[in-house]
C-alpha cells in the first residue's frame, strides 16, 4: 500500500466514523498540497481493495474502515512475505531489523498463539513408601490422557478463515470491532 493510502486509512481509523472525501482532503491539505480527485481515487481504490466500505450520502460517499489497523498491518506483512522467493531468509532479515521492543512484542505474540487449550495437569508424586509400584493412580490418569491426545503440548495455531490473505481479499477480512465484516457488495 502506498504512502497516500496509508495516510487516508490513518485518518479513517483515527476518526472511527464514516468520513467523506472532503473531510480527508481538508485534513491532508494541512500537511501537503493535494487535489480532491486524488483523494477520491485513493478512497475508491481502498474500497475496491476491500479496506473500506462506503454508503451513498447525496452525491458523495461516506467511507468507513472494514478492519482494524492491526489486521491491516498483518495483511501487509503477509503480502510482502508471500512475495519473497525465500521466505525463511526474508523472516531472518525482518527479525534482524527489529528493535528490542519489537522482539519483545513478537515473543508476547508467539506466547499468545501457542497457549495450550488446557493447562497441563500436574502428576502427583507417588506416596512415600510406595516404592516398587510402577505408576501411581495420577500417573495412570496422565498416561491415559496422553493416549487420548490430551495435554500433549500446544495445539497447532488455528487457521482462521477470517484472516486476510492479502489486502485485496475483502471477503476474508477479519471482523471489525463493530461487528461482522462487510465486503462492500455491489462493486
Amino acid at each position: 500500500m502506498g504512502e497516500l493510502e496509508d495516510a487516508v486509512m490513518t485518518r479513517v481509523w483515527k476518526w472511527n466514523r464514516p468520513v467523506t472525501v472532503r473531510e480527508v482532503l481538508e485534513d491532508l491539505q494541512q500537511e501537503r498540497s493535494i487535489a480532491y480527485t486524488t483523494v477520491m481515487t485513493v478512497m475508491d481504490n481502498l474500497y475496491q481493495k476491500g479496506w473500506v466500505r462506503r454508503e451513498a450520502e447525496g452525491r458523495a460517499y461516506r467511507y468507513a474502515a472494514v478492519s482494524t489497523r492491526a489486521a491491516y498491518a498483518a495483511a501487509l506483512m503477509n503480502e510482502a512475505w508471500q512475495r519473497s522467493d525465500n521466505q525463511a531468509a526474508a523472516l531472518v532479515a525482518f527479525f534482524g531489523m527489529m528493535s528490542p521492543e519489537q522482539r519483545d512484542a513478537l515473543g508476547d505474540a508467539m506466547r499468545v498463539i501457542q497457549l495450550p487449550a488446557e493447562e497441563p495437569r500436574e502428576v502427583p508424586a507417588p506416596p512415600e513408601g510406595a516404592e516398587g509400584t510402577e505408576e501411581s493412580e495420577g500417573a495412570e490418569e496422565a498416561a491415559e490422557a496422553g493416549e487420548a491426545g490430551e495435554g500433549q503440548g500446544p495445539p497447532e495455531p488455528a487457521q482462521d478463515s477470517e484472516a486476510p490473505s492479502a489486502p485485496g481479499a475483502a471477503a476474508e477480512l477479519p471482523e471489525s470491532e463493530g461487528g461482522a465484516p462487510e465486503t462492500g457488495g455491489g462493486r
